[in-house]
């Protein structure tokens, strides 16, 4: 069920938004150029490997996040309308609408034994955590959401989910953590927690 109900309303979505995302996009091209889309390998359900897609929000080249990240890009995080292109991700099987958020895969090797349940399930372009905190909070308290989700997950969860992901993306809440661009690097289990 879920999956059909992922297939639906990505598509809904897809057809409803295709003409302000092509605007989007144009809007994107001026902004900061080529490539319109930023890639990135990530860690799926059962740890599988898939490249996810969202909207370039930093200038090319070398430097910091800080330094990269433009204020076309932060318009486009705070609004959330980077993730769009995951509704690709959707369709092709590789995310859910709801699930624990995908992470490089680079914390593969960090996370203890409980951490790694994350994966038991599709990643979402929103879950728990987000509707919690979002980058506001601590990596062990995100995963400490995650796992919950996981244990607990429903459809009507996933509305619920759905419905105060709408309320956390109009309000713009905790975009970035405290003090940086995004959000600081997981360490693993025995890292600093992040600043709040």
């Amino acid at each position: 069920m879920k999956r059909i109900f992922d297939i639906l309303i990505s598509i809904a979505l897809i057809c409803l938004l295709l003409v302000p995302f092509l605007l989007l996009c144009l809007l994107q091209f001026i902004a900061l150029g080529r490539p319109l889309f930023f890639r990135q390998q990530r860690a799926g359900q059962n740890e599988k490997v898939f490249s996810i897609l969202k909207l370039r929000t930093m200038r090319n080249g070398a430097g910091t996040d800080a330094e990269r990240l433009t204020s076309w890009g932060q318009f486009l995080r705070s609004t959330s309308l980077d993730e769009l292109p995951e509704l690709w991700n959707v369709l092709r099987g590789e995310m859910s609408l709801v699930g624990p958020r995908p992470l490089p895969t680079i914390y593969l090797q960090r996370y203890s034994p409980q951490q790694a349940r994350r994966h038991e399930t599709r990643p979402g372009i929103t879950g728990w955590a987000q509707v919690n905190g979002r980058n506001g909070l601590t990596w062990e308290r995100q995963f400490e959401l995650d796992l919950w989700y996981v244990q607990h997950r429903s459809c009507l969860l996933d509305l619920k989910i759905l419905a105060l992901t709408i309320r956390t993306v109009l309000r713009r809440e905790n975009i970035a953590e405290d003090g940086q661009a995004t959000r600081s690097e997981f360490l693993g289990p025995d890292s600093p927690p992040a600043k709040l």
